[in-house]
């Protein structure tokens, strides 16, 4: 990161093509979905999405986009299980990655999280080699299990 404190910022008409030019690695695109795509999902689910831009003084850095109380089929047999709030899609920018900018968006959708009155973080991923999986797990997520779509399903306590 550099001097600047990166900051996350709704994406607006101004920053909408940028956010959309941004990429991740080339080894990790069958991990992550396009930022349009996820642009597209959010504005079809605005009662639940929460896109936002990975800024650094002024430069887009990556893309963060939350959920917020959300039904999961994982949960179906559990009775009174509470919606997930969590991890929607993470993106930092291929060239920008290993300087925290990541570790930054999440902690920042968690505390969103609390704001609204969460006490858990919920995150799905593609399983592979070179996926985000030790990322998450780094972060105190413990991996439950796989989801119907074949995702693992991870979850971190937003307690203290």
């Amino acid at each position: 990161m550099t001097a600047a404190s990166p900051r996350l910022e709704e994406v607006t008409p101004d920053t909408v093509l940028e956010a959309c030019r941004l990429e991740v690695a080339p080894e990790q695109r069958k991990f992550v979905s396009p930022v349009a795509q996820s642009l597209a999902e959010a504005s079809v689910h605005p009662d639940i999405a929460w896109p936002r831009l990975i800024w650094d003084g002024d430069r887009i850095v990556g893309f963060v986009m939350a959920f917020f109380g959300v039904p999961f089929d994982y949960d179906a047999g559990v009775p009174d299980a509470p919606p997930r709030s969590g991890l929607w899609r993470l993106a930092v920018a291929a060239g920008e990655q290993g300087r925290g900018y990541g570790r930054f968006a999440v902690g920042t959708v968690n505390e969103e999280i609390r704001r609204r009155g969460g006490t858990v973080s919920t995150v799905t991923w593609h399983p592979g080699e070179g996926g985000p999986e030790q990322f998450y797990l780094g972060l105190g997520y413990r991996k439950r299990g796989l989801t119907g779509d074949g995702e693992y399903l991870g979850d971190l306590a937003l307690t203290g």
